[in-house]
């Protein structure tokens, strides 16, 4: 019988639990995946810990990679035996044999890996919205990243800059700026020691920002607020620091009228078109050499749980994957 991590109530890593799961044949739209390899994403800790709500019991995981081994009556596009990948759909990755809905799956090219595709699918196709469709950079801008170390952001560094994009990234320490520097940011700030708003400052030459990239949520909030220029987008796209509590649009006037969004990947690739697209565009971005996807750290899909408490801790940089 194949293995899944399942929870049963919210909590700490300690709630996840590697568990036998029976795996019906495929219903009608859907396809059976087996697993090569798994994505980890901080969503799955929001998951995990009940920020996001979900249903109990319930898998976890939102990216994953393998081999279809059946499809459901009605599905067209997709056979037993294709290389697939996803990111997105209902939870359940961190498994060794799952059923998807067949029109989340894209069809993952030869040149690249199960590995390579559990591990940039639901990062890399966020970098790919936020910078080409929430606010879509230009050629000779200047902008903010944080978290430029992570998963997320080594892939939108390297992207911005093939997209002749100036990136300021910020990190945690030095060797995290090391990483940053050599996918793509040209300034790296340390803020555990460094001044944010003023570094970025000094950087402009006192203009700020015309765009934040902020996945960190309560912690750089004012700060992202605050290096930005008139006119200027904020863009929220995650909160590994916490939920910012309120937000006041008094803020947004005082500092130049600016623009904020909370985007999602589930709402850019609702869409199949959409979905298709995206994918593509990433797979082409990473064939073309723009894009290189480290994999940093590899952990069994039965160490779940410590996978969590170190990316938690802030001790994984880049991608990590789950081993099945």
């Amino acid at each position: 019988m194949p293995k899944a991590i399942r929870i049963h109530q919210n909590g700490g890593a300690e709630v996840m639990k590697w568990e036998d799961v029976e795996v019906a044949a495929p219903g009608p739209g859907e396809a059976r995946i087996k697993h090569h390899a798994v994505g980890l994403n901080y969503l799955d800790v929001y998951q995990r810990s009940g920020l996001y709500k979900l249903p109990m019991p319930t898998g976890l995981g939102q990216e994953g990679a393998g081999v279809v081994e059946a499809v459901g009556s009605g599905v067209a596009d997709l056979k037993a035996g294709d290389r697939v990948a996803y990111a997105g759909g209902p939870p359940g990755a961190y498994s060794q044999v799952r059923n998807m809905p067949a029109d989340r799956l894209v069809k993952l090219p030869d040149g690249l890996s199960f590995e390579q595709g559990a591990s940039m699918m639901l990062k890399g196709m966020t970098a790919q919205y936020l910078l080409k469709r929430t606010y879509k950079v230009q050629p000779g801008q200047t902008i903010l990243f944080h978290a430029a170390a992570g998963g997320v952001g080594l892939i939108a560094s390297q992207w911005a800059k093939a997209l002749g994009v100036t990136v300021i990234g910020t990190v945690g320490s030095d060797d995290k700026a090391a990483l940053a520097k050599e996918h793509g940011c040209a300034h790296v700030i340390v803020y555990t020691r460094d001044n944010i708003v003023q570094k970025v400052k000094e950087i402009t030459g006192g203009q700020g920002v015309p765009v934040v990239y902020d996945s960190v949520g309560k912690d750089t909030w004012t700060q992202s607020l605050d290096c930005l220029q008139p006119l200027g987008m904020m863009i929220l796209f995650g909160n590994a620091s916490g939920p910012v509590a309120t937000i006041n649009t008094a803020d947004l006037v005082s500092r130049g009228s600016l623009f904020f969004t909370r985007p999602t990947l589930n709402t850019y690739a609702a869409k199949r078109s959409d979905l298709v697209a995206s994918a593509n565009d990433l797979f082409d971005a990473v064939l073309s050499g723009k894009v290189k996807i480290g994999i940093n750290q590899r952990y069994p899909l039965s160490e779940a749980a410590q996978a969590h408490r170190d990316l938690e801790a802030r001790k994984t940089t880049g991608s990590t994957i789950f081993t099945v």
